[in-house]
């Protein structure tokens, strides 16, 4: 039997508006002018005021005087008539030779072109590499198999079980396995060294045979990678010092020599030029102790809603005629319409809370902005900065996880302005950011042949007034990147 019930409920629905509002906010500088952009791609009701300047005539803007004369005015219409099908699509002046002039002058002396870097991948140099090696043409696909199974670093993850199934498979070569090994150490031998290594030890082994074996500093280096790498990766220096019967002094020396070496044969400058670009989204500066805050421009784009669409609305909606097709025309230009106001009304509310909420932030911290010095940081939370603008926390989250604001002592995420709070002995409440500057200038002053262990970073903190735990030292020690003692220790 079916029941029917008649239940109430309270609930908070965002309207499309407030969604939008609320991913644009989120959207750092850097990505905005791409979803502009594909805004007025989607909307032909938006425009850009910028692009529309090239377009329209002078009348049409408020800001310009009316009275001020504009020569497009005494052009004739047919200078703004639709162009020509058959002059857009005439070929360019092609000389007697087949190749393109300039009208103006065909001195190909004065016509510079940009030059263009060519430059070989690592691929590329290993593979011109083997092509100078005399090899029958099974061991040359084999190198080339090699080649191509090479991770980015120069190292070979795949088995030589693997290698040996993808030339059947791939070539329709069937290789032994002591021929995938031998064409294996040629390639061992290329440049950079170390490149083809299946592990680390062999990788730093490879550019160490490379060096001067007569030496007794590369000999006992490879004594120590080949037999004693886990307790110099963890510097067990005492120990490899009683094994191996050597000084300090000879064990500094070789431990400087195998620092030397390229744990990363691969392509490394492929990856340092990817580097992330960072456009700030606020400007601050310091006019004589005054503090100025200003938006970036990307932030601010002139949009506005179409003219000649607002007139094809109001011309369809005065219409006489009301037949099923003037309706839906209508009714897709109102959408449009619509669309591009809501979304300009996003970008301007967008702005204005950018604007508010690092003004809030710069004032909460004006002594930090005006020294650049990290102990000048209050502690600050993310409630601090939405009681005093009356927005929500999150709003405020959304703002501080992906902007960056420019100061004259560095480029910042506003999320690092955000820290908890510490009492000190005296009772004054102080940002752990603070405590983290304190132990990274007393790690850095430490004496490296007896670095300070976590024990003693707390006592050293106490005595300045910072009462905090052993583990607290530890957990703000791994926040930034440092390492236990026992790894800061050298020789």
């Amino acid at each position: 039997m079916l029941r029917q019930n008649l239940q109430q409920k309270l609930l908070q629905k965002l309207s499309p508006q407030q969604i939008q509002f609320i991913k644009l906010l989120q959207v750092p500088t850097v990505a905005l002018d791409a979803r502009i952009k594909e805004e007025l791609e989607e909307n032909p009701a938006l425009e850009d005021l910028s692009l529309a300047n090239l377009n329209e005539p002078v009348e049409q803007y408020p800001d310009k005087d009316p009275d001020e004369s504009f020569d497009a005015e005494d052009k004739s219409s047919d200078d703004f008539d639709e162009f020509n099908i058959d002059d857009y699509l005439q070929e360019d002046n092609v000389n007697e030779y087949g190749s393109k002039y300039d009208q103006n002058g065909d001195d190909e002396e004065e016509r510079k072109e940009m030059p263009i870097a060519v430059q070989s991948s690592f691929y590329e140099n290993l593979q011109q590499q083997l092509d100078l090696v005399p090899l029958p043409d099974k061991d040359f696909l084999i190198g080339q198999q090699i080649i191509g199974s090479l991770d980015d670093d120069g190292y070979l993850r795949r088995s030589t079980t693997s290698l040996i199934d993808d030339l059947a498979f791939s070539q329709n070569v069937f290789a032994e396995e002591e021929e995938v090994e031998d064409m294996l150490k040629v390639i061992q031998n290329f440049e950079p060294a170390g490149v083809g290594a299946r592990d680390l030890q062999e990788c730093l082994l490879i550019q160490l045979r490379k060096k001067d074996l007569n030496n007794p500093v590369i000999v006992k280096a490879i004594r120590i990678v080949e037999n004693y790498l886990d307790e110099f990766t963890r510097k067990h220096y005492d120990k490899i010092e009683r094994i191996m019967n050597i000084s300090s002094k000879e064990l500094k020396d070789i431990v400087g020599e195998i620092l030397k070496l390229n744990p990363k044969p691969g392509d490394s400058s492929e990856v340092n030029t990817k580097q992330l670009q960072v456009i700030p989204d606020f400007h601050i500066t310091n006019n004589d102790g005054i503090l100025v805050l200003t938006l970036n421009s990307q932030n601010a784009p002139e949009l506005r809603v179409s003219r000649s669409y607002q007139e094809m609305f109001e011309h369809y909606d005065k219409s006489a005629q009301k037949d099923k097709k003037l309706k839906e025309a209508v009714h897709f230009v109102k959408q449009k319409l619509d669309s591009a106001k809501w979304f300009i009304d996003a970008i301007k509310q967008r702005q204005q809370t950018l604007l508010k909420t690092m003004n809030a932030i710069m004032h909460y911290q004006y002594d930090y902005f005006l020294t650049g010095d990290e102990r000048n940081l209050r502690p600050m939370i993310l409630k601090d900065i939405a009681d005093k603008i009356g927005m929500d926390i999150s709003t405020v989250s959304r703002v501080a996880n992906s902007k960056y604001v420019q100061t004259e002592f560095g480029t910042f995420l506003l999320k690092s302005f955000f820290s908890e709070a510490i009492q000190t002995e005296s009772g004054e409440e102080v940002s752990n950011k603070e405590v983290k500057k304190i132990l990274e200038e007393c790690i850095g002053n430490e004496d490296k042949r007896h670095p300070l262990a976590d024990e003693k970073l707390a006592e050293i903190l106490k005595e300045k007034g910072y009462n905090i735990a052993r583990r607290t030292v530890a957990k703000y020690r791994e926040a930034m990147n440092i390492p236990v003692a026992r790894l800061r220790k050298e020789l």
